[in-house]
């Protein structure tokens, strides 16, 4: 038994069902078939059990060993995430995220433990913001997580570019990547988004939840048939100024004239595959292809409703219904009318239908259409209200890592999954 037990752990015998084992006994450690004539029907029942507990017991210790190794794994991988709202939970609620939160999905505890060392905060304001109203918002973002940066330099501290994560992350500290989450945050003026690179901001979505004036929105009417003229010259600003085009939240059409202008590889932040779960957010096949072929990666998106289609519908209507809602406000009442938004979406907050293997099957999925080097992760924590079991905050990606060692992937895909793939990106914008 003791070779056969040990050929089992090695991987090379599958599990010996109890009634394949009824058939046989022990005998001087070894297993040797026996007619079942010869076996009482107590006996029988007895061996079932014992192959039973010995099968449960493998089981275990196999699950065990996954786990133990997903864990290992996580904590030396670069560790990046292309996508977090974090900085809501910041300025609206103040909390130290150098403390482990009662409640949300990030804080500097829940990162390391969950092997996320270099985060994307995006700095998102919601589209009815407007004009100037947006940027000076952005800037009230960009403030709210200085003060995080400088309160606890020793935890946590602003990444610029490739170099910048490999060496923070090094010196065991989290690397913050900022991101910008919406066009209309520059507010059709190139020298904002100059202004937001020089700011430490790495990435910027191209739109967000509705049309800007020169880009149309996944998730809204099309009024440009893609991107405008101006919407050109954004992607080419960026480009030349080391600025990342993020085309989660565009349109399939704006998506594929910003992959005709780039020079450079882009990303998709924060999306999934819309053959897994059809909502206009997520990627056809097509796209993934189209993006593997300018060399950028999509970061697989934790929310429910974008890796499971049971998901999916509800979100389809919170959309219609968000799409209807436009405030005439500025100031103190728009931030007002943000702060109550911000609030009931909190409490919304639940686990859906879908689960961790769901966000595997997507990151599988992605990796066989687009290959392994253009597919990472873009969870979206603290910007869902639906989220995954067994993910339902960045302490729990260790899960994610066990999924995929379990479909067999390697230490070293895993590496690239998390954060290798990204960071190839970054270099290649950035320069550094």
């Amino acid at each position: 038994m003791g070779s056969a037990y040990a050929e089992f752990q090695a991987g090379k015998k599958g599990l010996i069902t109890p009634g394949k084992f009824a058939d046989m006994v022990l005998l001087d450690q070894e297993i040797f078939s026996v007619p079942p004539e010869c076996l009482s029907k107590r006996m029988r029942s007895l061996l079932a059990l014992f192959v039973l507990a010995v099968n449960l017991c493998s089981a275990v210790a196999f699950s065990q060993d996954v786990n133990g190794e997903a864990r290992r794994i996580q904590d030396h991988v670069l560790g990046i995430d292309g996508h977090n709202d974090t900085v809501q939970h910041i300025i609206y609620e103040n909390v130290d995220l150098a403390n482990r939160l009662p409640d949300g999905m990030i804080d500097i505890p829940r990162l390391r433990e969950g092997g996320i060392h270099a985060p994307f905060f995006a700095l998102w304001v919601p589209t009815y913001y407007s004009g100037s109203e947006a940027v000076r918002r952005t800037l009230d973002l960009r403030d709210a997580m200085q003060r995080v940066l400088d309160r606890h330099r020793d935890q946590i501290e602003l990444a610029t570019s490739a170099h910048d994560i490999e060496r923070i992350v090094g010196q065991k500290k989290i690397a913050a990547v900022l991101t910008i989450e919406g066009g209309h945050q520059i507010n059709n003026d190139l020298a904002v988004l100059r202004m937001y690179r020089r700011m430490g901001i790495l990435a910027m979505t191209l739109t967000h939840f509705r049309n800007t004036d020169w880009g149309d929105s996944s998730t809204d009417k099309p009024e440009h048939n893609g991107l405008t003229d101006f919407g050109k010259q954004v992607v080419r600003e960026m480009n030349a100024i080391g600025m990342i085009v993020d085309i989660s939240h565009v349109s399939d059409k704006t998506f594929y004239d910003a992959l005709q202008i780039t020079t450079k590889p882009v990303i998709a932040s924060h999306s999934s595959c819309r053959s897994l779960s059809d909502v206009p957010r997520n990627m056809t096949d097509d796209m993934l292809r189209a993006l593997a072929r300018n060399g950028g990666v999509v970061g697989v998106s934790f929310a429910a409703a974008f890796l499971n289609q049971e998901d999916a519908d509800e979100l389809k209507r919170k959309v219609s219904s968000e799409n209807a809602v436009e405030p005439n406000l500025t100031g103190a009442a728009l931030d007002e009318r943000a702060t109550k938004e911000y609030f009931d979406d909190k409490h919304q907050l639940q686990v859906g239908h879908a689960t961790v293997e769901d966000a595997a099957n997507c990151i599988d999925h992605a990796v066989k259409v687009a290959g392994i080097d253009h597919v990472g992760i873009g969870s979206d924590f603290d910007g869902i209200s639906l989220v995954p079991r067994d993910l339902e905050d960045v302490s729990k990606v260790p899960n994610l890592t066990a999924a995929l060692l379990k479909r067999g992937y390697s230490e070293r895909d895993i590496r690239k999954i998390m954060g290798g793939n990204f960071l190839r990106v970054i270099q290649q914008v950035v320069g550094e």
